[in-house]
């Protein structure tokens, strides 16, 4: 079932807006060129959960824990805007709009129709949500706008397509969010929050407003968008709210004592002088709204109407600021037809800090099982999405039920919140985020069972082991034979390692083609056996490397053999109870063909890593320190908590000194097991052929008995020269040179000297000199930072008795599986390479990690998927892999008869000599599994026809750069640039349903 299809059931039929529309810039409201003209912006931030679900911020349950509902409010302000044409709205969530649109008559829709098509119900940013843009991937953020967007359309036309980007709310904002919207057709956009110290500098030099040109390899101006930074975050002048939620005076205009019109008018026309000093143009905005606020629209209307009067008014006795109604896209319109030139910014605005021990960099890594399974959701999507087009209508309507992607398509667009993944909302919240991901996993693995079935020609019973990293599959633990499918999403040949927990001690393992597979057989590590506790009861962990082809699967077929003990047995070399790594003479390394890792006899610690292909040895220390949370102090009452990370010095703790070690060693791989502590250890890891080593650690339950809040970091040092830069990705793309203690738009006033040079890492960080780079790799979003030359730390855990004071009113203190304390357990790569050579394997690495194949396992045996079809044990939907340097970024299903294909250069440009070359596909044959039909390109969301992108052009001091159209569609001949996504919506024709 394809997604318009959901949409039909969930919302019904929708009436298009018609021609005669006036929406957009057309519908905007005449101003005064002589005088100061005020936009009033009646507006509502409705958090896509928080301090309530989203099911209970909609319907207004719990307002026990706070008074919100969004149902309500949409019913008021509708009501309000059909009973007076003057007045004007603007709304963001779609996923709340959604649902109370498939509440409504069809009366009431026409109705709400005939207002987005005069423009006075206008949307804004127009994603599922409003995203974080800290914590989030491209991939996800690009997905969770089209949802939303895709919506909008379908259920408004042209009407519905918002023209301003709005992220109010967020803390910090990515250049890769400004680059996303440019490239999605939006002409401007608004921010509410930013750094004290860069607003003040902004204020005082007029730069409140700018053109942002947020990329380095895209030619301007497909990626510059104009950026304004609102005067009051996203509340209304002191004063001037008129909720229900408020407690300022009404505007009291009859003949009463409590007259009150001459001071608030005085009041308004000065704070409106004193705004219209930070900026350039005879237009102001003031956002008249906040939080939930407008259940009872009449309130704020009422005394709107009350205030535009009597300001008006006084331009009878001289003055001249004039105000009314407006939208973000009518204020964008009168600040590009002013004609001026304005400055250009290219960094980003992290970290964000609303004060000077006020820093919001801790959100970065907070909740980080949630953040890793939200990344991980992501990686099953596309899988599902990929799958549910390569065998059409078979993998929706199958023998395994009927389903759809849609309900993971909407739970990763809710997880794509600023309070979601940031992990910056109520635990009683995170855990209904993490109950609607798992309804999309059951969904999804209906679709991808239902497809694999039908391709493969098996109805098999398809496992989906979910808890492998910590050894534990039911399936696998118990059976003497079943089947391991490997799927592979990327568009190139993959090879991925297999760890299944076992209680065998040979097996055997063979290949698609019928080639026996080198496997071994090692034990379940004491570290795993802690942390699953009465989870699962395998002995031992059967390690291979499988291997996949490009958008398709191998399957391997696993059996126990009957024999001895392990052969791995004579390897493993143990120490117990001994704090240092082992005896006089002993020495402690593990090697394959491309490194050598090498520890200290003395600690145990990491010293050494060793590019043996390129020469290269660098002393690297790596270990685990804790920060001691602040619960404030004489500087500063601010503590640390789930938004704000705030140490209490900058001093940090190792846990351990010295680790107890033991090895293990065999053809497949070789580790290296540290335990720090009862709670933080981790394994060091090659295996055969990889060129990059791995680091598992688990950390948890943090202890928290000697009253102390602690802040768990993992730290590389080395003795590179790196002038305090390093390098972080931004969303899992383009590349931020960062500096310590350094802003490339003010002179930084540095006040917290470890919070305040913290950057999010989405997928990498790295610092080099001039011949070195060492990069490392996550597996989430975290924060991280170099806080010392030739050092540079991830913050991996952090669990925290106090609240931070900005609204969640919870400490992060989250209780985990069994209530004492959460355990996280994940993975760092490292990339040891010359400076030069680095990013295209640093890319490479990132992209694999991030969609990773999907392991389906089953046990063999099943029955025909239909009589007499052959048996796939091998499959690709591309009848050629993809060059190294280009991405499927995007295959699923969208309109009924068509699908959505994005395809992306992962290179910057001047990145790689030979990766950051220009590419050209030919996308009527690439594809194995089905014939395109008809070929349209669209803008980046899909929803517009990329020949009618037709964005504001801004001069800067840059230079204006023109937009241009590109050249005429020929799908045979499509070249992607550096850091290029094209978006394609194709009619199709199945070639494959079941091979016979």
């Amino acid at each position: 079932m394809g997604l318009p299809a959901v949409w039909g059931l969930l919302f019904g039929a929708a009436l298009l807006c018609g021609g005669e529309a006036a929406c957009g810039y057309q519908s905007c409201p005449v101003t005064k060129p002589n005088m100061l003209n005020v936009h009033l912006i009646p507006h509502t931030h409705d958090d896509v959960g928080w301090l309530k679900t989203v099911d209970q911020y909609y319907f207004g349950v719990r307002n026990d824990i706070q008074h919100a509902g969004v149902q309500y409010i949409l019913d008021s302000v509708i009501s309000e805007l059909l009973a007076d044409p003057s007045k004007r709205f603007i709304y963001v969530e779609v996923v709340f709009f959604a649902r109370w649109w498939g509440l409504q008559t069809e009366a009431m829709r026409q109705a709400v129709q005939q207002l987005v098509a005069e423009g006075r119900l206008e949307f804004v940013n127009g994603g599922w949500c409003m995203n974080d843009e800290a914590a989030v991937h491209y991939s996800s953020v690009i997905d969770q706008m089209s949802l939303g967007l895709q919506f909008l359309k379908e259920t408004f036309g042209e009407c519905g397509r918002p023209r301003a980007a709005w992220h109010i709310d967020p803390f910090g904002h990515s250049r890769e969010q400004a680059s996303l919207f440019a490239q999605m057709g939006y002409d401007g956009f608004f921010l509410g929050r930013i750094d004290y110290q860069d607003k003040a500098q902004r204020e005082a030099v007029r730069e409140m407003e700018q053109l942002w040109r947020a990329s380095g390899s895209l030619e301007p101006p497909v990626a510059d968008l104009f950026t304004g930074v609102l005067p009051n975050g996203y509340n209304p002048p002191m004063s001037l709210c008129w909720d229900q939620s408020c407690s300022d005076d009404p505007i009291v205009d009859d003949e009463s004592d409590e007259n009150n019109v001459r001071s608030l008018v005085t009041y308004f026309l000065g704070a409106a002088a004193a705004q219209a000093k930070h900026y350039r143009t005879n237009h102001i905005v003031m956002t008249m709204g906040s939080d939930f606020q407008y259940e009872n629209a009449n309130l704020w209307y009422k005394n709107m109407d009350k205030l535009i009067k009597h300001v008006n008014a006084q331009q009878q006795q001289g003055s001249h600021i004039h105000v009314f109604y407006s939208t973000p896209s009518c204020y964008l319109w009168e600040l590009n037809q002013a004609n001026l030139s304005w400055s250009v910014k290219y960094d980003d605005f992290f970290p964000y800090a609303d004060g000077p021990h006020q820093f919001w960099t801790g959100y970065f890594t907070s909740r980080p099982a949630f953040k890793r399974y939200e990344r991980l959701s992501n990686n099953f999507l596309q899988v599902c999405n990929q799958l549910e087009v390569l065998a059409g209508t078979q993998a929706t309507i199958g023998p395994y039920g009927n389903s759809s992607s849609f309900e993971l398509r909407k739970a990763m667009g809710v997880a794509q919140h600023h309070d979601a993944v940031s992990g910056t909302a109520k635990q009683h919240v995170t855990n209904d985020y993490a109950k609607q991901l798992s309804s999309g996993w059951d969904a999804c693995q209906v679709v991808v069972s239902n497809a694999l079935a039908s391709i493969g020609g098996s109805k098999e019973n398809f496992i989906f082991c979910t808890y492998l990293n910590i050894s534990v599959c039911p399936l696998t633990e118990a059976a003497h034979a079943f089947a391991a499918i490997v799927y592979n999403p990327l568009p190139r040949h993959v090879k991925q390692i297999i760890r299944l927990p076992v209680n065998g001690s040979h097996y055997s393992v063979t290949a698609p083609d019928g080639q026996a597979v080198l496997n071994e057989v090692i034990p379940v590590s004491s570290f795993t056996r802690d942390v699953r506790r009465n989870r699962g009861d395998a002995m031992y962990e059967l390690v291979f490397q499988a291997s996949a082809p490009p958008l398709g699967y191998s399957s391997y077929t696993i059996s126990k053999v009957p024999t001895g003990n392990p052969t791995h047995s004579k390897l493993l070399k143990r120490l117990h109870n001994q704090a240092l790594p082992g005896k006089q003479g002993l020495s402690w390394e593990i090697q394959n063909e491309h490194l050598r890792v090498l520890f200290d006899s003395k600690t145990g610690l990491l010293k050494e890593i060793q590019n043996l292909d390129k020469s290269i040895s660098l002393p690297v220390s790596q270990t685990f320190f804790w920060y001691n949370a602040s619960a404030g102090n004489v500087d500063s009452e601010q503590a640390s908590g789930a938004y704000i990370f705030r140490p209490n010095s900058s001093e940090s703790f190792p846990i351990s000194k010295g680790v107890h070690l033991y090895q293990v060693k065999n053809k497949v791989v070789q580790e290296v097991y540290q335990n720090f502590s009862s709670w933080c250890s981790q394994v060091v890891r090659l295996y055969a052929g990889q060129p990059y080593i791995e680091l598992e650690w688990t950390v948890g339950p943090i202890p928290i008995r000697d009253g102390l809040g602690k802040e768990i970091i993992s730290r590389f040092d080395t003795n590179l020269q790196t002038d305090g830069r390093f390098y972080t990705d931004s969303y899992g793309r383009e590349i931020l040179e960062r500096r310590r203690d350094y802003r490339a738009t003010w002179n930084l006033s540095q006040t917290e000297p470890v919070a305040g040079n913290y950057y999010p890492v989405n997928s990498r960080i790295y610092i080099k000199d001039q011949k070195v780079q060492l990069t490392v790799l996550t597996d989430r979003s975290q924060g991280g930072s170099s806080t010392a030359d030739g050092s540079f730390e991830l913050m991996v855990h952090r669990r925290l008795l106090y609240d931070d004071n900005r609204g969640v009113a919870e400490p992060l203190l989250e209780p985990g599986v069994y209530h004492d304390g959460l355990v996280v357990r994940g993975r760092h790569l490292i990339l040891l390479d010359t400076a030069e050579s680095s990013a295209e394997k640093h890319r490479l690495l990132a992209q694999q990690e991030f969609m990773a194949p999907q392991l389906v396992l089953a046990p063999g045996g099943g029955p025909s998927y239909q009589p007499g079809q052959r048996r796939l044990k091998q499959f690709s939907a591309l009848n050629q892999a993809l060059p190294a340097n280009i991405h499927l970024l995007t295959l699923a299903q969208w309109e009924p008869d068509s699908i959505l294909i994005r395809l992306e250069h992962q290179f910057e440009q001047g990145e790689s000599v030979n990766g950051s070359l220009p590419v050209t596909i030919n996308l009527m044959n690439l594809f194995s599994s089905f014939n395109i039909i008809t070929i349209q390109e669209m803008n980046l969301a899909a929803n517009q026809k990329r020949e009618d992108m037709k964005r504001l052009i801004w001069q800067s001091d840059a230079g204006t750069a023109s937009h241009r159209s590109g050249p005429k569609l020929d799908p045979t001949q499509v070249t992607l640039k550096p850091m290029e996504i094209r978006t394609f919506l194709a009619q199709i024709q199945q070639k494959f349903y079941v091979q016979n």
